[in-house]
């Protein structure tokens, strides 16, 4: 029996591309080694083949608080299965390497969670598990760096084979960069269909988004080709006074395509094979004046730049000696494709090379804040317009919602918009759940969704009450939907303290001591209590910094508080909460 070829095996998952981006380059490491690959996201690997492989690297980012990304859900439902015996592994060697920020509470959750599960199935580890951090001065790369020069020297060991030459011998880049993974064939106008190109009908919008999005390489395996449906703005209402430092905006969309939403879940990807505008396969899917390049973007650039100092720059960048430097340049700055290719006019880089190499178009989350009950041909978005400014004083702004906030329901009548729906992190709670919502600032827009969804489940039954704390600047400024919540708080509605509920709104700017939901929460710790124990659930959602950690925290001083229990009880009980799906975070940052 021939023996099969051994390979090292690389699996990622990401929900930003950073994670993909890691295990690509840890994949060019390893040709360049002379190491046969095979590169994929977790949810196109079969996990329960995973004893049948020698070595396997896993690339995993941490999303939210803690959360496992999209892609690997259902690869981690395999790993977490009862009856797989601690011996299922063994044979099987690994590593992990994660993609988290340690301003976050759970850094890294998922690769550390991984990194036991392996482990306690009988899995053998190679090198002890990598940590990328965005708070480095080099980003995920200043661990990334070390980490894989350790890989090497350990797998090496472990699996001398994968290593014909050894593990210091390294190709040299120049000769593997010669050819491009994907090929780019011209058509001219006049020879393909000039109505495939110029129909402006919906299906063939639908199909042009479809096709555009299946054309891209490194595309994220979860994500839907195509749009579930097109929206037209209907209304962008400013929500915050003008000049006052920030710009949250109030959309509605009504929906055009015949299919409904909800429908289109489980729609086929038909997506023809015809030729696409190079113009419009660069809008839809390349981030060309938004993103910021990978580190490998500039090296591929040194072997295109015809002014030695230019190359000698770019080489320096794509060093290890220049990674620091770089991160300053680039990721610091959020510098995008157009900006470096400005800096740098002397490249004249290939099509093919850019469509390898920018990074993908992606689709912006947004939450939803409206009810389908109350609005059912509308999905309304509460979007902060993104804005700041970078380490050397220049602005840059979101694509997306500068884009959208620029746009004129009235004149811009024939722009449809593509959209994609996603469950979210916040479960619809049935109306005879008793709430407790914490949603400072846009935190409050799925919330939104909840009260009109439960004022139109009041009409036929008396609902169970809704404790609301919302957080601001001032009064004046950014208090988001103020009449809404406040005709709701009225004597009969759904958010009334007469029935048990009740809307609380802490304006941190508006004395001297600021004053957050944290606060307001403290002040009305006795209902809170009350609501929780009739079975209330939790709902927290915002700004993703110190926000959850300090409501968290604020509501296990109030159980200690309420209940007469140490704050190790109240801990635990919280996290019962949790397990028992009575306490719900969603949060971005």
């Amino acid at each position: 029996m021939v023996e099969k070829p051994k390979k090292l095996v690389i699996l990622y998952a990401t929900q930003t591309g950073n994670a993909l981006d890691a295990a690509e380059r840890i994949g060019r490491e390893a040709e360049r080694r002379g190491c046969p690959i095979t590169l994929c996201s977790m949810d196109e690997f079969d996990a329960s083949s995973l004893p049948q492989e020698d070595t396997v690297i896993f690339v995993v980012s941490t999303t939210g608080q803690g959360d496992t990304p999209d892609s690997m859900k259902d690869f981690w439902r395999v790993l977490l299965q009862k009856n797989l015996s601690k011996h299922w592994l063994d044979g099987v060697h690994y590593a992990v390497f994660g993609l988290g920020d340690s301003g976050y509470q759970k850094y890294n959750f998922v690769a550390k969670k991984l990194d036991r599960r392996l482990s306690d199935l009988g899995a053998t580890t190679i090198v002890e598990r990598g940590l990328g951090d965005d708070q480095h001065p080099s980003g995920y790369e200043g661990e990334l760096d070390p980490w894989m020069s350790s890989l090497w020297r350990a797998l090496y060991q472990v699996s001398p084979n994968l290593f014909p030459k050894g593990p210091d011998f390294v190709t040299p880049e120049s000769k593997l960069i010669d050819q491009p993974k994907f090929q780019v064939i011209y058509h001219e106008t006049d020879m393909v269909d000039s109505q495939l190109l110029t129909d402006t009908g919906l299906k063939n919008i639908q199909m042009h988004v479809e096709m555009a999005r299946s054309m891209l390489p490194g595309k994220f395996s979860h994500d839907k080709n195509r749009p579930d449906c097109l929206l037209k703005m209907v209304k962008n209402q400013p929500l915050t006074r003008a000049d006052c430092g920030k710009d949250v905006r109030h959309f509605e969309f009504e929906f055009i395509s015949s299919v409904h939403p909800r429908v289109m879940e489980s729609a086929e990807s038909n997506a023809p094979n015809v030729p696409i505008k190079l113009k419009t396969f660069v809008e839809l899917n390349m981030d060309v004046a938004s993103a910021s390049p990978r580190r490998y973007f500039f090296e591929v650039m040194s072997f295109f730049a015809t002014a030695q100092h230019e190359k000698e720059r770019l080489q320096y960048f794509a060093s290890p000696e220049g990674r620091d430097d770089l991160y300053q340049y680039n990721q610091k700055e959020r510098r995008t494709v157009l900006e470096v290719l400005e800096d740098f006019p002397s490249v004249q880089m290939p099509f093919e090379w850019l469509v390898q190499l920018v990074p993908q178009l992606k689709t912006r989350a947004f939450s939803i804040s409206s009810s389908l009950s109350a609005h059912p041909n509308q999905v309304h978005l509460t979007v902060n317009v993104v804005s700041w400014t970078t380490p050397f004083k220049r602005t840059r702004t979101g694509l997306c919602s500068t884009w959208l906030a620029k746009l004129d329901p009235q004149q811009n009548t024939g722009l449809y918009i593509p959209a994609w729906f996603h469950k979210g992190l916040l479960p619809p709670p049935p109306p005879s759940l008793p709430l407790i919502l914490v949603g400072p600032g846009t935190g409050c827009a799925p919330f939104r969704g909840f009260v009109e969804e439960r004022t139109i489940q009041d009409v036929s039954d008396r609902a169970a009450p809704i404790m609301f704390f919302f957080g601001c600047r001032s009064e004046e400024n950014d208090f988001l939907y103020k009449d809404f919540w406040l005709s709701h708080a009225l004597e009969n509605g759904v958010l009334a303290e007469q029935r048990g509920g009740g809307f609380y709104v802490a304006f941190s700017r508006d004395q001297p001591q600021k004053v957050y939901v944290q606060h307001k929460m403290q002040e009305h710790s006795g209902r809170i209590w009350d609501l929780l124990l009739e079975g209330a659930s939790i709902y927290v959602a915002g700004s993703s910094t110190k926000m959850p950690s300090d409501v968290r925290a604020a509501f296990e001083d109030i159980i200690s508080r309420e209940a007469g229990v140490s704050k190790e009880t109240a801990e635990l009980q919280l996290r019962r909460l949790e397990r028992d799906g009575r306490y719900h975070v969603e949060a971005w940052s």
